[in-house]
């Protein structure tokens, strides 16, 4: 686990990709609970730790997870992440697209959510139990065959970047649910939350965090 901010209210975590962030019906141990032992070992803390989960990251994504250390900050961090006060950029690793550019493309459908098949789909027009779904790219780097976008959500909905670029003819790399022809080694998916920047919710003073690139030889070459 890597801590790469935290103080007395809240702790962000670079989650790896294949961590679960909270309990799920697989049993395996989340993310949670191993940053509770984290706390509880680092600051000697007797009996039960609080942390507050206030939001997740899909199983196979990596990055930027923020929790809450107070109940002060939970409530308060609930708020700005439903206000969109909460600014999380993501990089994702799709097939060769257009060239580089500064300018941002908008993406915008309506998503419908198979709860059965844990997948979201995507229309271009308000469709029976849609919910609208928006987000900007733009192409930030090459390599031969891959292009690395910089995504920033609108919207936050049920695997939203995975589905909207997959319906853009972009599916992530890795990503077999929406679309990509093969799984990545490790079973994860070339999608990160790179950084994340709000204003502290306790503290008032603004946090800007950003994540290392997974040790990956694509992710890495991208870096160069």
């Amino acid at each position: 686990m890597q801590v790469v901010y935290e103080d007395n209210h809240i702790i962000i975590v670079n989650k790896q990709s294949g961590e679960i962030v909270q309990g799920d019906k697989t049993g395996d141990t989340p993310l949670s609970e191993t940053v509770k032992q984290y706390i509880k070992e680092k600051y000697q803390k007797p009996g039960e730790v609080f942390l507050g989960v206030v939001h997740r990251l899909d199983r196979p994504v990596s990055g930027l997870v923020v929790f809450a250390r107070t109940s002060k900050a939970l409530a308060r961090l609930n708020k700005m992440f439903a206000e969109g006060e909460v600014h999380k950029t993501y990089w994702a690793i799709v097939p060769a697209s257009p060239e580089k550019t500064e300018d941002f493309c908008t993406l915008e459908n309506w998503l419908v959510r198979n709860e059965k098949q844990n997948k979201s789909y995507a229309y271009d027009h308000e469709v029976p139990h849609s919910k609208r779904a928006v987000l900007k790219y733009r192409v930030i780097g090459h390599s031969d065959r891959y292009s690395l976008l910089e995504v920033q959500l609108m919207t936050g909905r049920h695997h939203q970047i995975r589905c909207q670029l997959a319906k853009a003819g972009m599916p992530i790399k890795g990503d077999l649910k929406y679309g990509a022809p093969r799984s990545n080694p490790d079973g994860s998916i070339s999608l990160m939350a790179k950084k994340v920047e709000f204003v502290h919710p306790v503290s008032k003073l603004p946090i800007s965090v950003e994540a290392p690139l997974p040790e990956n030889q694509l992710w890495q070459a991208f870096h160069q």
